[in-house]
């Protein structure tokens, strides 16, 4: 018998995630072909396709896991040498007088972090790492415009690159060498590592019956760059060894109706991002001037660490972009092509998972073609059980990330939230055979599944709600609350229910039923909101989330229930689950 086939692997993408399962797939002695449709991102002057010319990210437990199972011993050490470790958020605003503040809020009780990274400089280092590998060949400018799957074929369009002269300008060509090429390629498996407008996808769905989904959320955003302490027109008080403001967190201003975030970099600036929605951008585009007022009023001190000219000249200079969100299922076909990364799952960025859930993917992905035989038949049940398994993870996380945009901008501020955060943190710090950890812990410092997080932090919530709220979730001193002022009330026990009057997810309610110290009845049921308009299940709860602390400082200082209360009293015995508790009759 001859030797066994070697696997030609194409892996069409050279970011971070297209480099990472390059280097994986290299280590297991395949011959590999990477193609990227722009030029060499290690070139500072290959412009990136979001036309940003700096981005930070968050690297967390998962992304960092991924690289150290990659094979290569120093890349960990080399990207995380050049990192900035966050320890938590800091929350900017302004007190009652107007005088700047500034929160610390830990990630995690026992001090875990993540760290902020440079993209270009992270995809520079794997890129580098990838390049010395013999069995490897990097092909830049090359547009996938073909492929056959099943007969393990694919063309790129080879775009000819102009030559430069020293200054970095082009220099003349001849028109017949700019013509673009095209090669076909044979291989025997390909990864589709190109970004949330994945040309593999888009073939991939020609032979595979793909669902798919995609949404544009109402939010814009911008990049904007607070320079280095030296040259800061302003600076913080917890400003220090050479930063504007703290190098330790990742600092959030947030507003009703969006935020502004910064992310340290390792040159002491912050790489920072407006989230805002079309409307508000398209106000201020007409108006440019307002820019900086805009930014006084919703984010207390942000301008001046800018600068006020910077301020503007940045908001009409960069990019105004949007946040793509994407599911799909499945994620491969047969033996020969399978999607990761934002190809396969792109998702708004307010989790900082989307890097790190794409460099997961590529763990997970050779973790299965590790457990089957390297052919043909091999390789399709390991496809089958990765796109079973991560599926459901990829979809979860993209929810989680959605929501996630009310905890950072709204959540952050909420008494209910940041008290179900100490419950859960001191559960696992002072009782950890509990199990109880945050959603945020578990999500950023292991590698549960996505979906096993939710399943889990639904229990921690459901035990919680049914059997602490009264004493632990709504803090009640000996199991009494009193509020001052007219009309306050004495609860002694609260329990909160949510319940539909139909099937559509537009119909949620949620009614809070207490006991009430200041009267005889055994309980009082108050409805706390008429309903929700929200496109999923999970995002329905975030909501109705928000009205319940709101309706329940109403309930507590003696104001009137909200409009619709008899709607939802009428439907109150139409619950999506069983209550925790009797419904009286």
């Amino acid at each position: 018998m001859g030797e066994p086939k070697t696997t030609k692997c194409l892996v069409v993408g050279a970011g971070p995630v297209g480099a990472l399962a390059a280097l994986y797939a290299a280590r297991r002695g395949w011959d590999v072909e990477i193609y990227e449709l722009r030029g060499d991102l290690r070139d500072a002057s290959t412009t990136p396709l979001n036309f940003t010319k700096s981005i930070n990210l968050a690297l967390a437990e998962r992304g960092v896991n991924a690289m150290r199972h990659s094979g290569s011993s120093d890349l960990l050490d080399r990207v995380v040498s050049e990192s900035i470790p966050m320890y938590g958020r800091m929350i900017h605003g302004a007190d009652s007088s107007g005088a700047l503040t500034e929160e610390s809020q830990q990630y995690d009780v026992h001090g875990r972090f993540n760290r902020a990274v440079d993209r270009a400089n992270l995809n520079k280092l794997m890129l580098d790492k990838v390049d010395l590998l013999p069995n490897v060949k990097l092909h830049f400018n090359h547009k996938l415009v073909g492929a056959d799957l099943r007969k393990r074929k694919a063309w790129f369009e080879r775009k000819a690159s102009p030559p430069q002269t020293a200054d970095g300008a082009q220099a003349h060509q001849d028109q017949t060498d700019e013509r673009s090429q095209e090669v076909e390629v044979d291989f025997d498996l390909m990864l589709g590592c190109d970004g949330a407008h994945s040309n593999v996808r888009y073939h991939l769905m020609k032979f595979v019956r793909m669902n798919y989904e995609q949404t544009y959320i109402d939010t814009l955003w911008c990049e904007f760059t607070i320079p280095p302490g030296s040259s800061a027109s302003s600076k913080t008080p917890t400003a220090k060894d050479g930063f504007a403001t703290s190098a330790d967190h990742l600092h959030i201003w947030p507003a009703d109706d969006g935020m502004f975030i910064a992310i340290p970099s390792v040159d002491k600036s912050f790489t920072c991002t407006l989230f805002a929605p079309s409307a508000i951008f398209a106000t201020l585009e007409q108006d440019p001037a307002a820019v900086t007022d805009f930014f006084r009023t919703n984010f207390p001190g942000a301008a001046d660490l800018i600068g006020h000219a910077e301020l503007r000249e940045q908001f009409e200079q960069n990019p105004h972009l949007p946040l793509i969100s994407i599911k799909c299922s499945p994620h491969h076909y047969g033996s020969s092509g399978v999607i990761l990364g934002d190809a396969a799952h792109a998702m708004v960025p307010f989790y900082g998972q989307g890097m790190n859930a794409g460099l997961e993917d590529v763990r997970v992905l050779f973790q299965h073609l590790d457990a089957h035989p390297a052919t043909p038949a091999g390789r399709t049940a390991a496809l089958d059980s990765y796109s079973t398994e991560r599926v459901p993870d990829a979809h979860t996380i993209n929810d989680l990330a959605l929501a996630n945009y009310w905890e950072m901008h709204s959540g952050v501020r909420s008494p209910l939230t940041l008290i179900r955060k100490r419950v859960e943190e001191f559960l696992n710090d002072k009782l950890p055979s509990t199990g109880f950890a945050t959603q945020y812990a578990r999500v950023s410092f292991s590698n549960q599944r996505y979906s096993e997080v939710v399943e889990t932090v639904a229990k921690q919530g459901r035990i919680l709600l049914g059997g602490l709220i009264g004493t632990v979730v709504l803090p009640l001193d000996a199991a009494i609350l009193v509020l001052s002022g007219n009309g306050a009330r004495q609860l002694d026990g609260a329990t909160c229910a949510w319940f539909t009057p139909g099937d559509e997810v537009n119909g949620y309610y949620a009614a809070l039923v207490v006991k009430d110290g200041s009267k005889d009845e055994a309980k009082v049921r108050y409805p706390l909101v008429t309903k929700t308009t929200c496109p999923s299940a999970r995002l329905a709860f975030v909501q109705l989330q928000v009205e319940m602390e709101r309706s329940l400082v109403r309930l507590l200082r003696g104001e009137a229930c909200p409009e619709g209360a008899a709607e939802v009293i009428e439907h109150a015995g139409q619950w999506v689950k069983p209550p925790p508790y009797a419904v009286e009759k």
